[in-house]
């Protein structure tokens, strides 16, 4: 019934352009570029039109309002419009929700915002999307997407050319986090934390091979620093129960960890109440959580960025420059500004100097590629639980 309802759609969308065609030739004008930057036609609003905005869609499989993930990609595309003002550049978003009761509309949503022809990309992001993404870009080759977060198979999708996929090597920030909470548990000086026990440990939404290469980052730099370290790894099983992340954490902190690392988006602000509650600390992830959740700043270290929002901003520019090269797939680490550990007059109270000068150093060698940091992007499900399990809290 929806493909009927698309089709009739098409149809008076054909026999609007020919009368509209028509009056011109009578008018002895023409009708302007109806197609213009705009692969998804020339909708109210698209700079298809000519007349309006380079519009953009984001559809979240989640909300606002994480202090993380989905707030950075809000977070670039309002800077964006900002910058440039509503009238050049100005971006919707929907809020689809992250529950598994929530899946059911995610694709349809998707499909509606390609129908709709107003919008001159649409972005979305994680795993989850990808399927949806592939449908969506084989029905609608003219529609141009972005994609975060997420490898999108090119090859095993027809190779479309219509998609620009953004990555990050989570696993260099992550390796930062890893070193810094290895020397912060054992650190004598740090009030949080019991000196004699190196344990530390980890909360992740759900297991993928992004989160994975979050893990597996966050492993090796802990391991470098002591190999001795053990960490309590634990899964929230999505990325929006708070409840469910926080009692997780507490029964980590409870086994003996004071240092721990969220990688859950909202489920992850779960860990950072434990550690208010627990007096330990928990480092944020993905935005300035410190910053964005000043009552809980006084456990919170530092952050590990992926700036989406930054990657998003730098994208939509370029492709508004009509630069853009689609089809491909870009990496953003250190060195690109991909990622980052925030380092302001916060990180420098919270974190003593030798482990901030330590830190400084491993991140050069990691740009230099001196140090090489391990990625779940090229192990095995079996090399990725061997990893784990050498560091399993005993």
């Amino acid at each position: 019934m929806k493909r009927m309802k698309r089709f009739l759609a098409l149809l008076l969308t054909l026999a609007m352009a020919f009368a509209l065609a028509a009056c011109g030739s009578t008018n002895g004008e023409n009708g302007g570029n109806s197609g213009g930057n705009n692969g998804g036609g020339s909708g109210d609003g698209g700079s298809g039109d000519g007349d309006g905005p380079y519009m953009a869609a984001l559809l979240l499989n989640g909300t606002l309002g994480d202090k993380s993930f989905y707030d950075s990609a809000n977070e670039g595309l309002t800077r964006l419009r900002d910058e440039l003002g509503a009238d050049v550049f100005d971006f919707k978003v929907e809020q689809m929700g992250g529950t598994t009761a929530d899946e059911p509309k995610w694709e349809p949503t998707l499909l509606d915002y390609c129908d709709s022809g107003e919008y001159d990309v649409i972005i979305m992001g994680t795993w989850q999307m990808a399927a949806p993404l592939a449908k969506a870009a084989a029905e609608y080759p003219d529609q141009k997407f972005m994609f975060f977060d997420e490898t999108f198979d090119f090859e095993g999708n027809g190779n479309p050319t219509n998609i620009y996929n953004i990555l990050y090597k989570q696993n260099e920030v992550s390796y930062l986090v890893g070193a810094a909470a290895a020397m912060m548990t054992t650190d004598s000086s740090l009030e949080k934390v019991n000196p004699d026990d190196a344990i530390i440990g980890f909360l992740g939404g759900m297991e993928n091979a992004v989160i994975n290469d979050f893990l597996m980052g966050y492993i090796q730099g802990a391991t470098d620093v002591n190999p001795d370290i053990q960490i309590a790894i634990g899964w929230v099983g999505d990325f929006v129960n708070s409840a469910t992340g926080k009692d997780i954490a507490m029964a980590q902190y409870q086994s003996g960890v004071d240092v721990g690392y969220n990688v859950a988006g909202n489920a992850g602000l779960g860990q950072i109440e434990a550690a208010k509650d627990m007096d330990k600390y928990a480092f944020g992830v993905d935005s300035d959580q410190a910053a964005l959740l000043p009552d809980y700043a006084d456990w919170i270290p530092t952050s590990a960025l992926k700036n989406v929002g930054n990657s998003l901003y730098a994208a939509i520019k370029e492709d508004m420059a009509g630069t853009l090269e689609y089809g491909q797939t870009v990496t953003y680490g250190f060195a690109e500004g991909g990622v980052a550990l925030v380092k302001d007059a916060h990180y420098e109270e919270m974190i003593p100097a030798e482990i901030r000068e330590r830190l400084d150093e491993m991140e050069q060698q990691i740009i230099n590629g001196e140090i090489e940091v391990m990625s779940s992007s090229n192990m095995t499900q079996e090399e990725i639980d061997e990893v784990k399990n050498s560091v399993a809290l005993q």
